[in-house]
């Protein structure tokens, strides 16, 4: 485990030193960036509704955006939780910041969450597709989201975010000297990183930005 700014624990993946590993002989361009980023790693913290909801409010704005709404929003909750969302008044939450439609999805996950609609409990041995599906039937949440969701807070190991633009960009300046890539370009490269896709994926996007992205 490592310690968060604030104290609290962070889960690291604990297949993290053998996929570097693995890695490392499998992919000419994470041979040389693995080194470069020694000791950082995916890290996982909160729990699976917080994280859902924070993912929601950041939604098609800035990082320093949706901290600030977040952090109204949270100011109207003792503790995140699905009953606690329920609760709120409308027009409390938008005067938070949220959009009107950011509220109906908040409302929607709080739903699922409290009707036991997702299978929270379950999720550890469902499969990666099988839980993106159930993710997807909330209202606001997309592939992309759940792909996060799997790397970020379930730590899966091999999930391969097709549609990100990170990933796209960084294939394409180290892989395709900055020509446009397409999604069967980003599949053909990531052959050789399975059964770790998530962490090469991470790597990319350290190529990118090396402040640790969380989700």
């Amino acid at each position: 485990m490592a310690a968060s700014a604030s104290g609290s624990a962070l889960l690291v993946p604990p297949y993290w030193e053998e996929a570097c590993r693995h890695l490392t002989r499998k992919d000419r361009v994470l041979k040389k960036l693995i080194p470069q980023h020694a000791g950082a790693s995916l890290e996982s913290h909160g729990d699976p509704f917080v994280t859902l909801a924070r993912s929601i409010v950041g939604q098609q704005i800035s990082v320093k955006a949706a901290q600030s709404v977040w952090d109204r929003f949270a100011k109207l909750n003792r503790r995140m939780t699905p009953g606690s969302v329920l609760k709120l008044k409308v027009d409390d939450m938008r005067s938070a910041g949220l959009s009107a439609r950011k509220v109906e999805y908040l409302v929607d996950l709080a739903l699922h969450f409290a009707n036991k609609q997702v299978h929270v409990k379950e999720w550890g041995a469902m499969e990666d597709e099988a839980i993106i599906v159930e993710l997807m039937a909330i209202r606001g949440i997309g592939r992309w989201t759940a792909e996060m969701f799997l790397m970020f807070h379930l730590m899966r190991p091999n999930v391969l975010p097709l549609d990100d633009i990170g990933l796209q960009k960084g294939i394409s300046l180290r892989y395709f000297s900055g020509e446009p890539v397409s999604r069967s370009d980003v599949r053909e490269v990531a052959a050789a990183w399975a059964p770790y896709c998530s962490v090469a994926t991470w790597y990319i996007w350290r190529s990118l930005d090396p402040l640790p992205v969380a989700y």
